[in-house]
């Protein structure tokens, strides 16, 4: 249960910043449909991201890249309908802001209009503040991603924790920069060594969000399927599994294939009467129809 009493609607884009000043954890966590998002909403989660990781853990993919546009709004849209007092993150993935700032623009108004989202997520420094600073000036809230950023895992060497050296951490903090310039409301660092992930949110006047960036973030997220341990194989390094609903879903599988196969189910109580005389009547009425 949350010790964070629950407000009445929405959550304000605002308290993301108080919450900070105050020095509250922030917790997000990722979800992709509507049951997903109902029961985020219960346990007091503040932001639900809707990310592309759905490529992979829901979609089957080895990477991120593949997700499109429309199956991330038709995500989102399950998701919003179930969190209503989150704020939900819609993630723009791969293909759909590269191109240039409008192309970036429209993706994430579509995600807000279709895809009932109250903020977007995009990927990177560098090409993408561009992107970010329009996005932002449009008047959508944006979250920021640096680190490990899957979309351009291949560029970075493979799904690898960033920000190791002296020179890389000086570009990321450089980079969180760049991206609170830019207009970003929050940012999420990911596989970064928790020292770097320190200073730079002691740098930032917005939230940090850690997922495996250590204990120093303003908030934390982890990826549904490896929070619930709904995967059987290895988990990411900094991923705590809190359930492992895997082996009981499989045993709950295997039990129902036996119970059909044994006829042990439908019992009598999965079915449904009919009155006798309806029965004869049925029958009666088969039987003129053969004759």
């Amino acid at each position: 249960m949350s010790s964070r009493p629950p407000s009445a609607g929405k959550l304000p884009l605002t308290e993301l910043a108080e919450l900070k000043q105050r020095g509250e954890p922030i917790v997000m966590v990722t979800a992709y449909d509507y049951p997903s998002g109902r029961l985020v909403d219960a346990a007091g989660v503040d932001l639900v991201l809707v990310g592309d990781t759905a490529a992979m853990v829901v979609m089957g993919y080895d990477g991120t890249v593949p997700a499109t546009l429309e199956e991330m709004l038709l995500l989102t849209r399950w998701v919003s309908r179930g969190a209503s007092r989150p704020l939900v993150v819609g993630d723009l993935p791969f293909g759909s802001y590269e191109v240039s700032d409008g192309q970036a623009v429209e993706s994430a108004v579509r995600m807000l209009k279709e895809g009932g989202a109250d903020l977007v997520k995009l990927e990177g420094a560098g090409p993408s503040l561009s992107r970010l600073q329009s996005i932002s000036a449009a008047g959508i809230p944006v979250l920021g991603h640096l680190g490990l950023t899957p979309q351009s895992a291949t560029k970075l060497g493979g799904f690898k924790a960033q920000g190791r050296t002296a020179t890389r951490a000086h570009e990321l903090y450089d980079d969180a920069l760049a991206v609170e310039a830019a207009g970003a409301s929050a940012l999420v660092l990911e596989a970064v060594p928790e020292p770097v992930a320190a200073r730079i949110t002691k740098a930032l006047g917005i939230p940090t969000i850690g997922i495996g960036a250590g204990r120093e973030c303003d908030g934390q997220v982890l990826v549904w399927h490896d929070l619930l341990g709904l995967y059987e194989g290895r988990s990411p390094r900094f991923a705590k599994r809190y359930a492992e609903i895997a082996p009981q879903i499989r045993a709950a599988l295997e039990r129902f294939v036996g119970d059909v196969r044994s006829r042990a189910f439908p019992g009598e109580e999965h079915t449904y009467s009919i009155t006798r005389e309806e029965l004869a009547r049925f029958e009666a009425e088969l039987a003129s129809v053969d004759s």
